[in-house]
């Protein structure tokens, strides 16, 4: 086994930098910075300034590895909270949808399920959740008063954005079909995509993961706007965030304002093709 590195002081994770051809101009600021974020979380905004030798390009300056680091927080705090309007929209719309058609408990029934579904595991998770949340007053009321029984619109503010992807994929197909068509005008196929992908980005933003010069495991599906070259990049998931979006006028005149001036506002240390963005991104990311 490959031994651990060991531990080092601010001053020799400087000399590191250095050594590697990163430019640091004002010690006492980048000491500031590392004992803030943590190098190691630090150095993945390194990666698109790294040669194969592991040197960086050259020009690699600290204070434009911190400004790409900024703006990749406040990039993620944004799409973080467009992903909640959605999450807590498709709440709503799905558990209204079943609960009228299969009533208050149906989602239990196997029945109301396609044949790809382990009620089995979709049980385990709910009760998972249920445990988790078990001393939250409303959890605690139905445990308490309605034998630990929830209706849909209960138990569904329990659910995680997997959850409702989850959920909705195993859907019988009719029941697929009308959601997607009265919900986006679009069919099954998409819906599942673009669930999967903001569930994939959902999760990145609530860790605070990276999103900048990030490859994304999944490709959203029929998006026309999308260009190969960004399908697994940044931008195809924030096209598929844009088509789950429940208000227009919201995000023309909400998120897209804040994507656009941020973006803007960084476009001196930020490289568009390192988030997947067209040079026309402004007129194609409006709905």
């Amino acid at each position: 086994m490959t031994q651990l590195k060991a531990p080092t002081t601010y001053l020799k994770q400087i000399e590191i930098l250095r050594s590697r051809g990163c430019h640091v101009t004002d010690e006492q600021f980048c000491i500031k910075i590392l004992s803030q974020i943590n190098y190691y979380r630090l150095s993945a905004y390194f990666l698109p300034f790294r040669k194969s030798d592991e040197n960086y390009l050259p020009d690699t300056d600290f204070k434009k590895i911190y400004q790409i680091y900024e703006f990749d927080r406040y990039l993620r705090s944004y799409l973080f909270a467009a992903i909640e309007e959605v999450e807590v929209y498709l709440r709503a719309r799905f558990a209204y949808y079943h609960a009228h058609k299969y009533s208050e408990i149906g989602y239990l029934n196997a029945a109301n399920y396609n044949n790809k579904h382990d009620h089995d595991k979709f049980q385990t998770l709910i009760k998972a959740e249920i445990e988790k949340n078990k001393k939250t007053l409303f959890v605690q009321h139905h445990l308490k008063n309605y034998e630990g029984k929830f209706p849909i619109w209960v138990i569904t503010e329990l659910f995680t954005f997997g959850m409702l992807s989850y959920f909705y994929s195993d859907l019988r197909t009719p029941d697929q079909k009308q959601l997607a068509r009265e919900m986006y005008g679009t069919i099954p196929q998409n819906l599942i995509s673009w669930l999967r992908c903001c569930t994939d980005l959902r999760n990145i933003c609530a860790h605070y993961g990276r999103l900048y010069y990030r490859i994304f495991s999944a490709i959203p599906a029929n998006l026309p706007e999308l260009e190969i070259t960004s399908k697994r990049r940044l931008y195809g998931v924030v096209l598929a965030l844009r088509a789950l979006y429940p208000d227009v006028d919201k995000w023309n005149n909400g998120i897209y304002i804040l994507l656009r001036d941020l973006i803007q506002s960084n476009s001196d240390v930020i490289n568009l093709e390192h988030i997947g963005f067209p040079i026309d991104w402004e007129s194609k990311l409006k709905k």
